[in-house]
């Protein structure tokens, strides 16, 4: 299991072997998500333009509260495991 260490000023290195698996390169961002039970999963945020249709509001869908998106949110990052 690959480690990393965090330095006095928060920052850490992601091993080698994480960012081949991940495909991570300079500059690119991560989003940290914390699960119900602790669980820290770790994704890139490399958002296109294309993934984002969809996302405005639709006249004939009744809005979602913040605790279902959430819900939905955590549903997928644990069927990703």
């Amino acid at each position: 299991m690959p480690t990393a260490t965090i330095t006095s000023k928060g920052q850490t290195t992601i091993p080698q072997e994480i960012r081949k698996l991940l495909n991570l390169h300079p500059g690119d961002r991560l989003d940290f998500i914390v699960a119900e039970d602790g669980r820290v999963y770790v994704q890139p945020t490399n958002i296109k333009v294309e993934s984002l249709k969809g996302m405005l509001h639709q006249a004939n869908r009744e809005p979602i509260s913040i605790e279902q998106m959430d819900a939905a949110i955590l549903s997928c990052v644990e069927e990703m495991l």
